[in-house]
């Protein structure tokens, strides 16, 4: 079953299920497919750009990264089952990779991120196969010649699943034009993870994670780049869960 939040339709599962939906298809899918983890950002976005619409509706999972898809699901009469945060979903599916022998490729993420990030999760996981790590330049999406390079560079690695971490919407944009061509099972775009799990950036205590407040922590670590996000586009959100809750607006 789906959840419509403000035109989004999210997946009723749980962590575990996502991990096993996405696993099962790695292992047995022929057909390359994307999964989405949308945030309060992603809404807004999706309100006025049907290039963003349609990436949704194509993806194989549509998952709430936000815990405040799981208050408006609330506020909205129906429910969301939990959380499946980009960065704890990342480095679950590169344990189950290392298990079942599985190849990772990560994209993007700042530069140095995705090195620091392989270096960190093969400690972690000493079966783990990332097979590849790419920090395109800035601009990468309008010079055909790098992108020629990023997709040859992913073709040849042949992994099962690929990470993504260009920021939103870029990162959904350029997962959209390219993944039927990469043959990859699965990409998932994870915005900063790489960095996360690298420790470039920190990440919000457990408890901050846990009560919804991981944006707040995010905000106080990067002001300058994250401002807009979250002081603009937080109260737009409440905005259309609110249109949406008294019938003022009908999302589809």
């Amino acid at each position: 079953m789906k959840i419509n939040i403000c035109g989004v339709e999210i997946d009723q599962l749980c962590f575990n299920e996502v991990v096993e939906k996405i696993i099962e298809h790695v292992l047995v899918g022929k057909e390359p497919k994307y999964v989405v983890t949308p945030n309060a950002q992603h809404v807004v976005l999706l309100q006025n750009n049907s290039r963003f619409r349609e990436y949704y509706r194509q993806a194989f999972l549509v998952v709430p990264d936000g815990v405040s898809l799981l208050w408006a699901a609330k506020f909205l009469k129906s429910s969301l089952k939990d959380r499946v945060n980009g960065t704890d979903l990342f480095e679950k599916l590169c344990a189950i990779a290392a298990q079942k022998q599985l190849k990772i490729f990560l994209l993007g993420g700042r530069p140095g991120a995705s090195i620091k990030a392989k270096e960190v999760l093969e400690k972690k996981y000493p079966n783990l196969q990332i097979v590849g790590t790419y920090c395109p330049p800035y601009g990468f999406e309008s010079q055909p010649k790098e992108l020629g390079i990023i997709n040859s560079k992913i073709r040849e690695a042949k992994p099962d699943i690929l990470f993504v971490g260009l920021g939103s919407p870029k990162q959904e944009y350029w997962i959209y034009d390219n993944y039927k061509t990469l043959n990859v099972p699965i990409a998932i775009g994870i915005g900063v993870s790489f960095e996360l799990v690298s420790s470039m950036v920190k990440r919000a205590p457990l408890w901050m994670q846990k009560s919804g407040l991981e944006w707040f922590f995010r905000l106080l670590v990067e002001p300058r780049r994250l401002w807009k996000r979250y002081i603009l586009g937080n109260p737009l959100f409440v905005w259309l869960v609110l249109k949406q809750r008294i019938g003022v607006s009908k999302f589809e």
